[in-house]
């Protein structure tokens, strides 16, 4: 298996991955932890083609979870996925978890990324690429984009699961480790 999960900013891509990686006994990559390097370097921004070097190495393997959705990387890592979940949660699900999420990365101040010394303050929550308001003002224009590309022939390959309630994720994993188990 091969699975990505997508979905907007704060969503619960990582948390779900994390769970199905761990539920299957299968590699977990996070494209964040990939992309922020020490200091809050994007490498996606700064070293692109070392960032896709990286995403090629892990999509490489004959077996994956993968969290993120960078769109420079989007279609090599759904070209090799099997699975595709998308979290469409509603935005009020979105904001309260990535609200949520950021006040206890404030409070905690606990490395984000190991080796990486990027931590989390609330000074950052007034920057237009924090994920509080990154989350806000892509909701939408994620939608659209997520909809148009599971309709993509490109990737019809792919079993496809979109999830529109957080209720819905535990079923899946249990089907999928099943469904694993019985291959």
């Amino acid at each position: 298996m091969r699975i990505t999960v997508v979905g907007t900013t704060g969503s619960g891509k990582t948390t779900l991955a994390g769970r199905l990686a761990g539920a299957l006994d299968l590699p977990h990559f996070e494209l964040d932890a990939i992309n922020w390097q020490p200091g809050w370097v994007s490498l996606n921004d700064t070293d692109q083609p070392e960032f896709i070097r990286r995403i090629e190495a892990a999509i490489g393997q004959p077996a994956w979870v993968m969290a993120g959705g960078y769109s420079n990387v989007r279609d090599q890592i759904w070209g090799r996925a099997t699975h595709v979940i998308w979290l469409d949660y509603s935005r009020a699900v979105v904001m309260r978890r990535v609200t949520w999420r950021s006040v206890i990365r404030a409070i905690d101040r606990k490395e984000l990324w190991p080796g990486t010394g990027n931590r989390e303050n609330a000074a950052m929550w007034v920057t237009p690429e924090h994920p509080i308001r990154w989350a806000w003002d892509t909701y939408h224009r994620r939608q659209r984009e997520f909809t148009a590309r599971l309709a993509d022939p490109r990737f019809s390959h792919a079993e496809i699961f979109r999830l529109t309630h957080p209720d819905q994720a535990e079923p899946l994993v249990a089907d999928l480790s099943k469904a694993r188990a019985q291959a």
